[in-house]
């Protein structure tokens, strides 16, 4: 066992019985002493925990086994390359095993599919099973599974092999092409470039996309004396040291392992830049398995049905100095590789193989003089009452805090609640002569090893470490407890951990309802609200839609009566077909988007008459509806006033279509229509085709007039009216009127001419003589007529006054015209027009007749405010004279010589 100068120490961890299940672990006084599975053998320390004894008696030589990773479980199936006597009571069919790592039978699968290529885990603890035919079955530890295919490639010429890690696959078809599948949720097969392969490779591997530069996956082809690196393409590495039987990726994906024919384990970067280690085994044969125990080392395993000279399987450690150490076993084994060292399986026992940690080493070693070991000892000196324990502090005080740490940190490695204890209570005692320290790290350590001994139970059979506890997380190891059905145990480690129980909790309750087929849906539905009663805002709507689809829809309606977001509780509703009872509990929440989602449903299942009555005694339904139709859909509109007998909404309806009809006719007849059905009960209205097909004349009255909708009528009747008139002048004049108001067509026929016709629709529609008045000012003014304006000022005295024609003609900037009416009206505000028009001098002139001083130096100044004293704030107002309105400069020296001789005169009086 001779090696190089370099030290490497191990521990070979072997089966343990925990008798004791408890979450918190007893303390109690033991001597000190280091651990005596811990034994020297030249540079070597070689220690051995027990983990498990295990039951199964099982020849693991004789089947196909799969290890899932962090103390997961274990399939097997029997090898259908290998011949095996069947027992008396050992089914003829395939069947695949699932157990603990405790050697406790979890599940068993018949298998009646085809032959199975290869079994790995997903990150999820899903067993992956690649059937020769390209299926891939992933299935939970219950035996639930999903499935999909790789496609015709592998349809066509089948899988002969394939590799699985965590989150995909690669498998190799018959025709040596590469199909990979990189996620497992989402599986898209696809095909990797072309190897060039004529026969198979001597072996391979792959390199998950999460460790590589790409983030895709590479494939490794051991072909010839070379390895070929598959990704987009396919590169030659150009090695010599081949053939290689065997090759495995360390954990962190950057070393390869490779062991050739010639006996030897080569070591590399998976860049192959860098070759890291070389030895020699001294065996041509390749072993049965090849794994990675850790980053720092690799383990080798050779059968006696490989190597029939060995009387006993062989175990072989080789570390990264050429160091190495030897295991022998009576029995057939399975090595399952960890991120911190390897799993071995016997047909007896479980054992974990790792380094030694630095922590440990430095405590244990014999002749250790390191702090943590002094501090370890001194311990054991206090406990005997001994004064050396004093010396031993003293004598590493300085690096106290560092020796205290390392403690906590060794206690987290170990296996054996008495070292743990021990390792704890030396770290408490060392934190005693510390001024200051942080004792978190001690008390997370104390919750962690909790933990980690509650799973690590016979009856939970996980045996995780402390760096796998780490690098898993507490919540993915709660999940994995959950899939188990551990769930009293997941919610008293949630608790402890201060996390929350919820989903814990809500996969209880589906398990419960899956299993409890036979009990009265009354006693589960009360045994499941009484044990979720204290967690409010937990929601039942994954138990309910669990219970549904468990057949048992009155239970799920129960459940769903306690969910508190309508938002997940209204949709599994109507899933369920409790339509009517999704609207109600949609109503409740008051959430107008889950209203309509309900609508919707119910508008698009049932018929018109049915969805009408579903929602007639819901008034919020019913104004959510009007609402959605006035905007999306009228037809639909019309039937829900007509069935709810509301004539006058349904002739606002055809009313406000009629607004929209591009053709005359067509609305003029749905105007008539409209004034029928206002003046006519909802039982004479009763066919929507009358809107299309005119036949609203036709139909006799059934009872008299409503005199509440007389207004109505009478503004119909005008309505008729007016686009009979617009008609009739669309026709004579060859203008567009249809559609315009009656002061848009008075407008308009002033416009093109036709007087007559305007003063025709003012008697007609009795117009009023002022607003008639505004629209022919502004119509004559649009147009330029100012000889018919003329006339309309001198044709009677005008109702609007004066002052709106001289406002027209500025706008249109005829100021001209606007003089002719400044004299027309009233005296005080005709120095503030003349201003507005630039004519300072009539201003003046009529600022002197009132004789007002101030108007005139308004004048003058061009700007009249709105405290005139002799126009009132309305009418300046009304003219528009505001400040910045009546604003211009008077610039005509002679002019303002005249202003100013006005002011004297009249300041001489």
């Amino acid at each position: 066992l001779t090696s190089s100068a370099q030290s490497l120490c191990w521990i070979l961890q072997e089966p343990y019985n925990y008798y004791n299940y408890s979450f918190y672990y007893h303390q109690t006084t033991n001597t000190i002493m280091p651990p005596p599975h811990m034994q020297p053998t030249t540079d070597w320390f070689q220690m051995q925990q027990e983990i498990y004894s295990l039951s199964w008696k099982t020849d693991l030589s004789k089947f196909m086994i799969a290890g899932a990773p962090f103390g997961g479980p274990i399939a097997m199936i029997r090898d259908d390359k290998t011949i095996q006597l069947l027992g008396k009571q050992q089914s003829v069919k395939p069947t695949i095993f699932i157990y603990t790592s405790a050697g406790k039978l979890m599940e068993q699968l018949l298998w009646d599919k085809g032959r199975i290529v290869g079994m790995g885990w997903t990150d999820q603890e899903q067993l992956t099973v690649v059937i020769e035919d390209g299926t891939i079955r992933l299935y939970n530890i219950h035996g639930e599974y999903t499935q999909f295919t790789l496609g015709n490639v592998a349809k066509d010429y089948g899988v002969v092999d394939c590799q699985i890690w965590g989150t995909g696959l690669v498998a190799l078809a018959g025709n040596y092409q590469l199909i990979a599948v990189t996620n497992f949720d989402e599986p898209r097969p696809r095909l990797m470039a072309d190897p060039g392969l004529r026969e198979l490779p001597h072996s391979w591997a792959v390199i998950p996309p999460r460790y590589t530069l790409s983030r895709h996956v590479e494939v490794l082809l051991a072909t010839g004396s070379t390895i070929l690196v598959v990704d987009q393409e396919a590169q030659d590495q150009l090695l010599q040291q081949g053939p290689f039987t065997k090759m495995a990726v360390s954990p962190n994906g950057k070393f390869l392992a490779l062991f050739t024919t010639e006996g030897k384990i080569l070591v590399v970067s998976t860049d192959f830049q860098k070759n890291l280690s070389e030895f020699g085994t001294k065996s041509k044969i390749p072993p049965q398995q090849l794994v990675w125990c850790g980053t720092d080392s690799v383990i080798l395993y050779w059968d006696t049905q490989l190597k029939p000279e060995l009387s006993q399987r062989v175990v072989l450690m080789v570390g990264p100095f050429g160091d190495w150490i030897k295991y022998s076993y009576d029995d057939a084994i399975y090595l399952i590789p960890e991120v911190d060292g390897a799993r071995i399986m016997s047909a007896d026992k479980c054992e974990f193989l790792q380094k030694v940690p630095n922590q440990t080493e430095e405590i244990f070693k014999s002749g250790s003089t390191s702090p943590a070991a002094l501090l370890y000892d001194a311990l054991d000196h206090f406990e005997k009452k001994s004064p050396k324990a004093d010396e031993n502090i003293r004598t590493i005080k300085t690096d106290l805090a560092d020796a205290v740490d390392a403690c906590i940190e060794a206690a987290g490695y170990e296996f054996v609640h008495h070292y743990q204890r021990t390792l704890l209570k030396a770290a408490s005692f060392g934190k005693c002569f510390l001024e200051q320290y942080n004792a978190d790290r001690f008390v997370n350590m104390c919750q962690t090893m909790r933990v980690l001994n509650a799973v690590r139970y016979y009856e939970i059979g996980i045996p995780i470490t402390y760096a796998q506890y780490i690098r898993l997380t507490p919540e993915v190891l709660i999940d994995r407890l959950i899939n188990r059905h551990h769930h009293l145990l997941a919610v008293r480690v949630a608790d402890y951990l201060k996390m929350r129980t919820d989903r814990i909790l809500i996969h209880w309750a589906c398990s419960k309802i899956k299993k409890s087929t036979d009990d009265d849906e009354d006693t589960i539905c009360n045994t499941i609200v009484e044990k979720l009663a204290n967690k409010p805002g937990l929601s039942y709507a994954e138990i309910a839609k669990t219970a549904y689809k468990a057949g048992q829809p009155k239970l799920a309606t129960k459940l769903l009566n306690y969910e508190p977001r309508a938002a997940d509780q209204v949709p599994l509703l109507i899933s369920m077909q409790e339509d009517e009872l999704a609207l109600i509990k949609a109503i409740e929440s008051g959430d107008t988007d889950l209203v309509y989602l309900v609508i919707f449903h119910l508008k698009r299942k049932l018929p018109l008459g049915e969805f009408f009555r579903v929602i007639n005694n819901k008034p919020l339904a019913c104004n959510l509806l009007e609402v959605y139709c006035k905007e999306q859909d009228k037809e639909l509109l019309r039937n829900f006033y007509y069935q709810d007998d509301r004539r006058v909404d349904s002739a606002t309806i055809t009313i406000l279509e009629s607004f929209d009809e591009q053709v005359g006719f067509g609305k003029l007849l749905s105007v008539k229509m409209e004034k029928a059905s206002c003046r006519r009960p909802i039982s004479a209205f009763a066919s929507n085709d009358l809107a299309y097909t005119g036949t609203g004349s036709q139909r006799p009255d059934q009872q008299a007039q409503d005199k509440d909708y007389n207004f109505e009528a009478k503004a119909i009747d005008e309505s008729i009216k007016l686009l009979q008139l617009q008609g009739q002048l669309e026709k004579e004049i060859l203008h567009t009127f249809i559609g315009l108001s009656v002061s848009q067509t008075i407008h308009k026929c002033v416009t093109v001419g036709q007087l007559p016709k305007a003063t025709k629709i003012k008697t007609d529609f009795k117009v009023p003589d002022k607003r008639f008045w505004w629209i022919k000012l502004q119509a004559l003014v649009e147009i330029r007529d100012f000889e018919n304006l003329e006339k309309l000022a001198k044709s009677k005295k005008s109702p609007i006054g004066y002052e709106p024609f001289v406002d027209e003609c500025i706008k249109a900037m005829q100021y001209r015209e606007a003089a002719k009416y400044i004299l027309k009206c009233d005296p005080p505000t005709r120095a503030a027009l003349f201003v507005k028009i630039g004519s300072f001098k009539e201003a003046a002139e009529q600022a002197f007749m009132l004789k007002d001083v101030n108007a005139l130096r308004w004048v003058t100044r061009g700007s009249f405010p709105f405290q005139v004293q002799w126009v009132g704030y309305s009418n300046l107002f009304s003219l528009g004279f505001a400040n910045r309105d009546v604003r211009a400069k008077c610039t005509n020296h002679v002019i303002r010589q005249e202003i100013d001789s006005f002011i004297a005169q009249l300041a001489s009086k």
